[in-house]
Formats: C-alpha cells, sequence, structure tokens
C-alpha cells in the first residue's frame, strides 16, 4: 500500500515536473522591458476559484517593476463589488530568465511563472502552474499595454490555454471596465 502512494506521488510529481518543462519561455528575454503598465485582457484557468469567480471578473490593471535583487513586484488592480483591490505579488527570479516563482502568503500555494511570449510594447502571455497540497492548476494570462489587442493576439491566448489542456468554459476574454483603471499606480 505504502509503494503503491510513493509510486503515485512520484508519478504525480514526476508530471508536474514535465508540465513545467514544457512551457516554453520568450527567447532572450529581457526583464526591464517587461516593466510598466499593462492591462490584463485575457485569463484562462482551470483552478476552482475561477469557476466560482468567472462572472464576476472584469478587466484589471498590473503594474511590473524590477527590485533592487533583480526579482518582480507585481501590483494588480481589480474591482471587487464597488471597490478597488490592489494585491502586491513578489516573483523571484529563477536561472533562467523569463520564469519566475512565487508562494503566495495567503493560500500557500507554489507558482511556477513563465513569461511565455511577448513583444514589450503590445502583448504578453503568461503561464503559471500552482501547486498546492492537495491540488494543482494551470492559469494562463494575456496582459495588453492597452485596454485592446487584435484578434490575433487573442486568437493566440486562446490557442496556448488550449494547448496547455484548458478547455473553452476555462478560457475568458476579460470584459473591458473603467473601474480601477485610475487607481492603479
Amino acid at each position: 500500500m505504502q509503494a503503491t502512494l510513493l509510486s503515485v506521488l512520484g508519478l504525480a510529481l514526476l508530471g508536474t515536473l514535465h508540465a513545467q518543462d514544457s512551457i516554453p519561455v520568450q527567447a532572450d528575454f529581457q526583464q526591464d522591458k517587461l516593466t510598466g503598465r499593462w492591462y490584463s485582457i485575457g485569463l484562462a484557468s482551470n483552478s476552482n476559484w475561477f469557476k466560482e469567480k468567472r462572472h464576476l471578473m472584469k478587466m484589471c490593471t498590473t503594474i511590473i517593476s524590477t527590485t533592487a535583487d533583480g526579482n518582480l513586484e507585481v501590483t494588480s488592480t481589480y474591482p471587487k463589488g464597488d471597490q478597488c483591490v490592489t494585491r502586491n505579488s513578489l516573483y523571484t527570479k529563477t536561472e533562467q530568465p523569463g520564469r519566475f516563482s512565487y508562494t503566495s502568503p495567503r493560500w500557500g500555494s507554489k507558482h511556477n511563472i513563465h513569461v511565455v511570449e511577448t513583444n514589450y510594447e503590445e502583448y504578453a502571455l503568461v503561464a503559471t502552474q500552482i501547486s498546492k497540497s492537495t491540488s494543482s492548476s494551470t492559469m494562463v494570462l494575456l496582459y495588453s499595454r492597452t485596454k485592446e489587442l487584435s484578434p490575433e493576439r487573442l486568437e493566440m491566448f486562446t490557442r496556448f490555454s488550449r494547448e496547455q489542456g484548458l478547455t473553452d468554459d476555462e478560457i475568458l476574454i476579460l470584459p473591458p471596465t473603467d473601474k480601477c483603471m485610475a487607481d492603479a499606480a
């Protein structure tokens, strides 16, 4: 029984590591060009919180800046009811440029973040593998420097999300809003 459990856990870990390795990272990633204001245009996830909150989600603003030690400070401001909520995250750089790690102090989940593709001036596609003690999930974000992106970029986001195993009902182009956009620093 114990050997079977260890085998299953080992295979699950191997599968998680393989999934992380199969997510590409932007070639010649230039971290300084990723900094500044972005709008979250698309969000895809197979997590339970996404399924529960999907109908409430709207576009939000994210400010990315580099810390003194070379990590990324990521500040997102989004509408929640009639308030604006700001969430700060510190993405720790790894040995691979374009790849970061983050541990949620609130949930204890580990995030393996990949900047998959960006041209720095228009869009950024970011994929995250999230693991908790009891589950794992995938999240894909599409950022834009403006509140709109071309249909080709939206299709690229949808196609990549599907390639990560996400279904159409787990992929969302976020409805635009002006709420909380000015509040983001």
